[in-house]
């Protein structure tokens, strides 16, 4: 498993729109034991998690979140595009 594709994986697996195999657990965790960058970035993931546990929610309006969203996933594609 490339970087870019733990990214992907884990950005989906975050959105809801994936459900990692036993095989892909596998792959994600020998990934982690030896990328730094990785491993940064997932604990940042759980930093912030831990961060926001617990707080009061401000819902964002819905077009807005929409927009959000949209633009964070078309950034996201531009950065890390799937293979053909």
């Amino acid at each position: 498993m490339t970087c870019e594709e733990l990214l992907q994986a884990l950005n989906e697996y975050v959105d809801g729109t994936l459900d990692l195999s036993l095989a892909e657990c596998q792959e994600f965790a020998e990934h982690l034991a030896g990328c730094n960058p990785c491993q940064i970035v997932v604990d940042n993931i759980r930093q912030t998690i831990t961060l926001y546990q617990g707080q009061q929610v401000y819902e964002l309006p819905a077009a807005f979140q929409d927009r959000l969203q949209q633009q964070l996933r078309k950034k996201w594609q531009e950065k890390f595009p799937r293979p053909t």
